[in-house]
């Protein structure tokens, strides 16, 4: 596809295209618009949609292929430049998004529809939000614009069931929604560093059952035999990995019946992206039994996998959350996102937060539905999110506690 758009919000003419591979564009071409906050040398803000973790993704043969992930990358140029772009798959079923749209595909095929393939813009198997529309600094309204033009045409001009952004901001939430798309939202649990000096500082802003609630947790699983590790950067090594593909083919089989990522894909980010990483492991005798996955952003540590071939009492909790805690407060880090769902996370000091999405439905019945149903269900995200934060584990000003 190449289509010249003349975006609603400016004159300038902008022609968007569709590549089926990154390789049709350099890593820096990419990232001047994924992560210009980058090229000071630090961290990107999202590491996600950089280059080298989309990347990845294709060459390791985790999306492709028959994976049901088709990359469709979306294309935006001005004046031969590339002003933005956008992560853009042909989907072939709904599995790896962490926003459910399977009772949408349900209604839609029972009424004589093929509602695959679809469209998405999203970074797979990857619940963290960040921006989906990549636009280079001083583009924003046109690059943005052109963008959302160019995937609602292709959804329309393949005559496709679908198109869906998910996990988007807030602020691309917003202009979505202004340009006619259907905003929905969804809820996760994060930790905020509310200026922690260290994980005792955090505790003491909690009541006081669950501050000892926490510590007799940690104790617990520090008694499983062993030391827990965190490796970054040149620290991480192939053993590392190798035991890590384990915990996360377990889980992969217990969870969705295959694990989403690839082998390959934990030697790609090995090579090009180990210092965005953090590998928390759980060892003893010289053996990892568990362990965790981060990935490192600008401001904010990113849960992403948990895995284990022994069990142990709370190991969980500590490798995954209070370890995350613990190294975002000594990184100086604003927050941990702690993946999707897990009302248990609320004890543990992560609370719920909302999360956003954006969707076209071209069939003026069927985007009639889905409406009424996302009203009624933004305000139910919205009052059961009032009612966790009350029940949250912070200390309450008007009420006094006794150790």
């Amino acid at each position: 596809m190449n289509e010249r758009i003349t975006p609603d919000l400016d004159t300038t003419e902008v022609e968007i295209s569709i590549l089926p591979s990154l390789s049709g564009l350099d890593a820096a071409t990419w990232d001047a618009c994924a992560c210009p906050e980058a090229a000071d040398g630090g961290p990107p803000d999202d590491p996600f949609t950089t280059y080298r973790f989309l990347r990845a993704l294709e060459t390791s043969e985790s999306v492709g292929g028959r994976t049901g992930w088709q990359p469709q990358y979306l294309v935006a140029r001005a004046d031969g430049e590339v002003i933005a772009c956008a992560p853009l798959y042909a989907k072939g079923h709904s599995q790896g998004e962490y926003i459910f749209d399977h009772n949408w595909a349900h209604a839609w095929e029972r009424a004589g529809g093929d509602y695959y393939p679809k469209l998405q813009i999203a970074v797979p198997f990857t619940p963290a939000t960040g921006r989906r529309f990549l636009v280079r600094p001083g583009y924003e309204e046109v690059g943005f614009s052109a963008l959302v033009q160019g995937a609602v045409s292709v959804t329309e001009s393949n005559d496709l069931s679908s198109l869906h952004i998910t996990f988007c901001t807030e602020a691309e939430r917003e202009a979505g929604a202004g340009m006619g798309l259907m905003a929905r939202s969804s809820q996760q649990f994060h930790w905020v560093n509310d200026g922690y000096g260290s994980f005792e500082d955090f505790l003491a802003a909690l009541s006081s059952r669950k501050r000892k609630t926490i510590r007799r947790e940690r104790k617990v699983a520090a008694e499983f035999g062993g030391t827990i590790n965190a490796y970054t950067g040149d620290a991480i090594r192939p053993e590392h990995w190798d035991a890590f593909w384990r915990f996360y083919q377990d889980t992969g089989a217990r969870k969705w019946g295959r694990p989403y990522l690839t082998r390959a894909f934990f030697d790609e980010i090995q090579e090009t992206m180990r210092d965005d990483v953090l590998l928390v492991l759980a060892e003893r005798d010289g053996r990892a039994v568990a362990g965790a996955l981060n990935f490192i952003g600008r401001d904010t540590l990113y849960g992403r996998y948990w895995g284990a071939v022994e069990h142990h009492p709370m190991l969980h909790f500590e490798v995954c959350y209070y370890q995350a805690i613990d190294h975002a407060i000594a990184r100086g880090l604003s927050r941990v996102e702690a993946g999707a769902q897990g009302e248990h996370k609320l004890a543990r000091g992560y609370l719920p937060v909302t999360c956003h999405s954006l969707h076209h439905i071209p069939n003026e019945g069927f985007r009639r539905a889905v409406a009424q149903f996302l009203e009624a269900e933004a305000r139910a995200v919205e009052q059961d999110i009032e009612v966790l934060t009350a029940f949250g584990p912070f200390r309450r000003a008007d009420v006094e506690e006794q150790e």
